[in-house]
């Protein structure tokens, strides 16, 4: 039996559930395919064995996220500001150095090398226009090569470039030879700056859900009820000027047009009747997904605290190069979280799960002593293994991809239309992005149903 409506949408995340809140909103008919069990895609929450919820995917709001910020408020899903009180960890050649303020700074010359670095990628940055990054001045050059290539050229001091490296994996989770310059400075531009980026107190990590960011998308989807129909992976698209048809393990379903709300690498994955123009269908293949296990260490207090520290770490080694105090606004229990990103990602992912989280303690104990090595619940996810994300935080391009492709991201392919946080051009990667995404889509498909298109 075939469905009917008025548009469906592939993908029930927040991208494709705010989009249908939009378009349910305007009047329209929808029908939301989730190929998961559940909604939420890149966000999900769930209990440790005491029941505090863990966010094992994104989980932070900061400033200038307003449409997230919105959707949430909506929704009665309320934060509170991540502890960032205290000194930090710096861990380095083996040594673990506390340092105050945004950079680590254990060394003079390496403090001030990062800092030239980063004004002068916060500088080309704001030559980039989000919305066509491809028309940039110094586009083609900048595409031209990678991050790590412009670290090698421009950046003299090797433990700068180290860092960099490190933040390079911590936001787009991918290494620094993966990723175009153009794309990493577009990205920085989206999020109004470096600073931002990296930043707890101002920045992209200052706030937390109470109730767990997946709550966004579980309210969404309570709102549309029978609308949104889990278990169903799509797996052919057919589209031509009657309409779309789009088949999802046994269920059909017709309509107007289709939003679909997923990344380009699993976009590609869909068979599409007629094939997507040569154009799209080659940027799907060249747009991987970063690479990320994310890890929380449960304690029963954050001991950390008592010690004067933030809970924030950063190394200079794996296999996990980054650490946040992830403990509920209570402060009990204590959760740090801890991620391994990019290449440590991949290797240490083919690894026996006990060696793994023996290294991950070893990491922890070297940041914050010997209480860190006995958690009392050590949770672990891979999402690379996810089958319906392919990896985290998002699809990054590669150089030569906004120059050759980066116009086909967003157009639409005559009734099928295009979103996910990959296709913002605000908070590009971030929850916030996937939110905007969904608002932009929806808007093109009812001025296109309107327009009787």
């Amino acid at each position: 039996m075939t469905a009917t409506t008025d548009v469906v949408v592939v993908g029930a995340g927040l991208a494709g559930l705010v989009a249908a809140r939009d378009l349910v909103a305007a009047g329209a008919e929808v029908v939301v395919l989730e190929a998961r069990d559940r909604v939420g895609g890149r966000t999900l929450t769930l209990p440790a064995a005491d029941g505090t919820p863990i966010d094992h995917g994104g989980q932070w709001i900061g400033p200038t996220q307003d449409r997230i910020a919105a959707v949430a408020a909506s929704l009665g899903v309320t934060t509170y500001p991540t502890w960032d009180r205290g000194l930090h960890i710096e861990f380095r050649d083996g040594q673990a150095h506390r340092f105050d303020g945004r950079l680590p700074a254990s060394d003079p010359g390496t403090a001030v090398a990062m800092g030239l670095a980063i004004r002068e990628l916060d500088a080309m940055a704001a030559t980039v226009p989000p919305e066509a990054p491809w028309t940039a001045d110094q586009a083609l050059a900048w595409d031209s090569q990678t991050v790590e290539s412009w670290l090698q050229a421009r950046v003299t001091a090797e433990g700068a470039r180290t860092w960099l490296r490190t933040a390079v994996r911590s936001t787009l989770a991918a290494e620094a030879g993966e990723v175009s310059l153009l794309h990493t400075l577009f990205f920085i531009r989206s999020a109004g700056g470096f600073a931002q980026l990296i930043e707890t107190d101002g920045g992209a990590q200052e706030r937390r859900f109470h109730q767990g960011a997946q709550a966004i998308s579980i309210r969404l989807a309570e709102a549309l009820g029978e609308r949104v129909v889990l278990g169903a992976p799509a797996s052919v698209v057919r589209h031509d000027q009657g309409g779309v048809v789009v088949e999802a393990d046994g269920r059909t379903v017709a309509a107007e047009r289709a939003i679909l709300a997923i990344p380009p690498a699993l976009a590609g994955r869909l068979s599409y009747r007629p094939a997507l123009p040569g154009w799209r269908s080659q940027l799907t293949q060249r747009v991987p997904m970063g690479s990320v296990v994310k890890v929380h260490a449960l304690y029963d207090e954050p001991f950390w605290r008592q010690d004067g520290l933030s809970g924030l770490a950063v190394s200079d080694n794996g296999p996990v190069e980054v650490v946040y105090d992830n403990s509920p606004e209570g402060g009990s229990p204590g959760v740090l979280v801890g991620f391994i990103e990019g290449q440590h990602a991949r290797a240490w992912g083919r690894r026996d799960p006990a060696e793994r989280r023996a290294a991950i303690l070893q990491c922890l104990v070297g940041f914050f002593g010997e209480a860190a090595g006995h958690p009392h619940e050590l949770l672990e996810r891979s999402w690379a293994d996810e089958e319906y994300s392919g990896g985290c935080f998002a699809g990054y391009f590669p150089p030569g991809v906004w120059t050759s492709y980066g116009r086909g991201l967003r157009e639409p392919v005559g009734r099928l239309h295009w979103a996910g946080t990959e296709t913002a051009t605000v908070w590009n990667s971030y929850m916030d992005g996937a939110v905007r995404s969904g608002e932009r889509a929806a808007a093109e498909v009812l001025a296109a149903l309107g327009g009787g298109a």
